[in-house]
Order: C-alpha cells, then structure tokens, then sequence
C-alpha cells in the first residue's frame, strides 16, 4: 500500500494558506457554512425523529416488531450507500447539481414514507429516504474540503460533529411533542417540510464550491481508479476503520441503551431521555473541542485522546453488566463511550480528507459508508443475547478494532501538517 497523496490544485494565495473556493465565496462565507452544517442533520433527524412513534406505527400497520425495526436498518443502510453513489457524482458533476437532486428526493420519499399502507412498503421507501438523505451528508464533507483547509478545515468538522449531536438531542424531544398531535405519518410530512426548507437554503445561498476545472473525468472507470487509489492508501483506511469501529460502538450504543437503562436500571422513559440527552451534550461539547484540540495541538494526538475515552467507557459498560455496578458508572461509561467517538470524528475526518482536495466526494463517501453500515451491522449483535453483556461486548470490540486499526495504518504515518489560521 501506498500514502502518496494526490498532488493539490492550484492554491490560493499565499497569504491565506485556503483553497481557492474559499477564496471566492468569502462574501456571504458564514451564510454557505450555515446551509452545509444543515446537511449533516438529515442522518440524525431522520433516524430519531420517529423513534418516539415506532410502537404505534407497528400497531397501525399489523407488524411484527422485528419487521418495524427493520424501518430503522433500511434508513441507515440507505445513508451509507447513498453516500457511496454521490460523492463521486459530486467530484464529476459538481456539489451543487446531486445535492439539489438528493434533497429534492429526500422531500418526495419522506412523501412516500408517510403514505406507506404496508410495513414492507415503509422498509423499500425508509431505504430510498435513506439514499437521498446521504447524499446531503457526504457533500456537507466534501464542500468542506473544497472551501478550508488546515485549521479552518479542523473547526469546520467539528462544527459538523456539534450539529450531529444537537440533532440528537431535539430529534426525539421534537419527535415526541409531535406525537401529541399527530400520528406517525404526520412525523414523516413534517420530515418532508424540513427537506423543503433545506433545500430552499440551498437554492438561494450556497453557491457551487467545486468548479469545473476541478472536477473529475472519465466516467466511471475513473471512478474505479480513484477507488482503487483511496483503498491502495494505508492511511486513509485506517481513518476510515477507525471511524467505522468506533461508530460500531456508537450505533450499538444506540440500539441497546434503552434496554439497558429502562429494562435493567428501572429508569423512566423521562428518566431515559434525560440520560440520552446528558450523553449528546456530551458528543457536542468534546466533538467542538476536538476540532480546536487537533487544530492546536495533533489530529493523531487527539485521535488517541478519542480512543482511549472509548475504550475506557466501552470497558466500563462491559464492567456494568458483569459485575451489576450501580446506575452512576452505567452513566459514566455512557458518556466516556459517545464523547470519546466525538473526539475521534474531526481528526479521523481531516485526516482521511486532507491528501484527496479532487476527489474529496469520493474519499467522503467511503467515510459515511463505514460508519452507517459498520454501525448497521453492530446494531443488531446487541439483541442476540441476554442481558447487558452483549452491549459491553460490541462496544468493547469495536473500540478495540479502532484502535487496532490506529496502531496498524495511522500511527506514525505522514506527520500532522501546521494548522492554516
């Protein structure tokens, strides 16, 4: 394998040490940042939004609960190959045009989800919502790529990471306020109306940042070298399995924290959410200092950081369901596990993004893939057995396998490079 990196276009001037979109889109910058960080909502939102609703959606449509989950599988593995699809087309075709297309598919198929008249009609269109939902994840990264570089590049991914967490926090909260007044098809309109307003944002503030010199060439046999290229380079794998893990333990948090905290702890589902939105707080804060962390001092440094707070909350989850710790070092854990995959978002992110400026689309791509399909995957193992040990034993293998994976394809390699102000 290999960790040359792609030879950069051209730069802006010296003097700003930015590439040259961003040089361009100054004026108005701070709008085109907003509109970007709104993409990265369509993940969390579309997730957990309905969460609240899911029991009476299984009512209402005859179900079985497994086949009702399966709503919540088909969405993230849309978002992952959604992005797969759409990082190259962005690289060739530009960020504007499939961003424009894949909000727009977004608001039809959140149509498609709500009028949905049986459960397996739901699971195809959550997969296609899932797939136009990717689409504005992954070119939120690469139009970052486009616009910063260095330490604004560091800043801007650790805006992303904050927003992903605050989306965490109101999805449910707003999720549940609206089941008071409607059902679970009126959760799916009012997704539809959040596509409309973003992709109105979208029409009348953010600008292409990819021009046409730079795009890519060649169809998709280029697309096939340039996927080659990425997955001939070490580095740039061990970013993306680091990633990929640590959202493994993340995602199996997700999946078996209710269980955990309401089935074994006796918490309330007020109880509950108060815990779940302790734990986003703490993604928030530890993702926003991450990104100034790794801009002031390391990525790898702050990477190791990250993953050594996941191993010591994993560990400690694992020690919970053993050893029947009480309540406080289940929250604990909780919070040393989600905070410390925050922490590794940034750096992974720069890192795995920084020798690719021509084809961040495709490199992003292979970032979102690994964590919702990785954290697809890792969601179910929680359910296969009894108890609370299975939890401890995903999250404790996936921040095992990440830091495996730091050891193996990150550590050491190619030094940071100075933060750009």
């Amino acid at each position: 394998m290999t960790t040359t990196a792609e030879t950069a276009p051209p730069a802006a001037p010296a003097t700003t040490g930015e590439p040259a979109a961003a040089t361009r889109l100054r004026t108005g910058g701070g709008a085109v940042t907003v509109v970007l960080s709104l993409l990265t909502v369509f993940g969390p939102i579309s997730m957990d939004l309905y969460l609240p609703v899911l029991p009476s959606l299984t009512r209402d449509l005859g179900a079985a609960t497994p086949t009702a989950q399966l709503t919540v599988t088909s969405c993230l593995f849309g978002l992952a190959a959604g992005q797969l699809v759409a990082g190259p087309l962005s690289d060739r075709f530009g960020r504007r045009r499939p961003l424009l297309i894949g909000v727009l598919a977004y608001v039809v198929t959140s149509v498609l989800c709500a009028s949905s008249p049986t459960v397996e009609a739901l699971v195809a269109a959550r997969f296609v919502q899932g797939l136009a939902g990717g689409v504005g994840i992954v070119i939120a990264q690469a139009a970052g790529r486009d616009l910063y570089s260095g330490g604004r590049l560091l800043r801007y991914y650790g805006r992303l990471t904050v927003l992903a967490g605050l989306a965490a926090i109101v999805g449910p909260v707003v999720g549940g306020q609206l089941a008071r007044i409607t059902d679970w098809r009126g959760l799916f309109l009012f997704l539809a109306a959040i596509g409309v307003l973003i992709l109105a944002a979208c029409l009348f503030v953010l600008p292409e940042t990819l021009p046409a010199e730079l795009r890519t060439s060649g169809g998709l046999a280029q697309t096939g070298r340039d996927m080659r290229r990425l997955l001939s380079d070490r580095l740039f794998v061990g970013a993306v399995l680091v990633t990929g893990f640590v959202n493994a333990a993340l995602f199996a948090y997700l999946a078996g924290a209710t269980f955990l905290l309401q089935g074994v702890y006796g918490l309330s589902p007020q109880g509950y959410s108060y815990a779940f939105g302790l734990n986003s707080l703490g993604f928030m804060v530890f993702g926003f200092a991450a990104g100034r962390t790794a801009e002031r001092w390391s990525e790898r440094g702050t990477l190791l950081v990250g993953l050594a707070m996941a191993a010591a909350g994993a560990g400690g989850l694992l020690a919970t369901a053993t050893l029947h710790l009480p309540l406080l070092a289940v929250v604990l854990s909780l919070i040393s596990l989600v905070s410390g995959v925050a922490v590794t978002t940034p750096p992974t992110t720069s890192i795995a993004l920084a020798g690719y400026p021509g084809i961040a689309g495709t490199a992003s791509s292979f970032l979102g893939v690994a964590r919702f399909a990785f954290g697809g995957l890792a969601a179910p193992l929680v359910g296969l057995g009894s108890g609370a040990v299975p939890l401890g034993l995903v999250t404790v293998g996936g921040a095992a396998l990440a830091a495996l994976a730091y050891g193996v394809a990150v550590r050491g390699r190619d030094a940071d490079p100075l933060p750009q102000q």
